[in-house]
């Protein structure tokens, strides 16, 4: 259950107080949470997380527009989707650990719900959403600007980042790219892997997902951010 406390540190973290805190609420409650209620429910966050996609596409849609004047439509949509897949959405929500205040049923908690990537995803959407209708399209531009679209050169590499770091890998002579399993944790049936990758014989970046190629692509993605750090 979120309390003041929790709903003052998450608006402390991104940087805007809500008139209305229970549309912040309703962003951040799952429907298992709603359905494990017996009086008094509240909404959960899937009407916010419709109105937050819009927002993100035309958001996203105008930085680009923007952005690449030399870009075909296509090409935009491609990057568009990188921008705002599911992993990518998931990875730019660590930064706020907005896992912790999400509101999670007992089934859902108990089967690994809090680090479901669609999971995440669908609350950060939903979190666009009730800043649009508290705050208006500034407040979350803003908020894209901040935690999507900060970095989104990187960003595009998400999709495919293992493929992208293997010619990375070889085009530089770097050496072969290896990945290896540090970790697992979780129940048999809902497993967390946690996957390094090295480059030659330097780790370069570590990552954890419910597959191992999930694990792989983000880890992937941390090793080509490292990689162009330092060019």
């Amino acid at each position: 259950m979120l309390t003041e406390e929790d709903l003052s540190r998450f608006e402390k973290v991104i940087g805007y107080t809500f008139r209305d805190r229970a549309l912040l609420v309703q962003a951040l409650t799952h429907s298992s949470f709603v359905n494990e209620q017996k009086i008094n429910k509240k909404p959960d966050y899937e009407r916010l997380e419709f109105l937050g996609d819009a927002v993100l596409e035309m958001i996203s849609s105008a930085y680009l527009f923007r952005t690449y004047p030399d870009k075909k439509e296509g090409e935009m949509s491609k990057i568009r989707a990188s921008l705002v897949c599911e992993g990518a959405l998931a990875f730019d929500a660590q930064q706020l650990n907005i896992k912790q205040y999400i509101q999670l049923g007992k089934g859902e908690e108990a089967t690994g719900g809090r680090n479901k990537e669609s999971i995440i995803a669908d609350v950060m959407e939903a979190v666009i959403g009730a800043l649009f209708l508290d705050g208006g399209i500034e407040q979350s531009k803003r908020f894209i600007d901040t935690y999507v679209l900060s970095n989104a050169e990187a960003a595009q590499m998400f999709g495919d980042s293992k493929s992208l770091l293997q010619e990375m890998a070889q085009g530089e002579n770097l050496g072969s790219v290896r990945y290896e399993i540090c970790g697992e944790s979780g129940p048999e049936h809902d497993k967390i892997f946690e996957v390094r990758v090295f480059v030659g014989d330097k780790n370069l970046g570590e990552g954890a997902g419910k597959t191992k190629k999930a694990a792989e692509q983000q880890a992937a993605y941390k090793a080509i951010l490292a990689l162009k750090n330092k060019q």
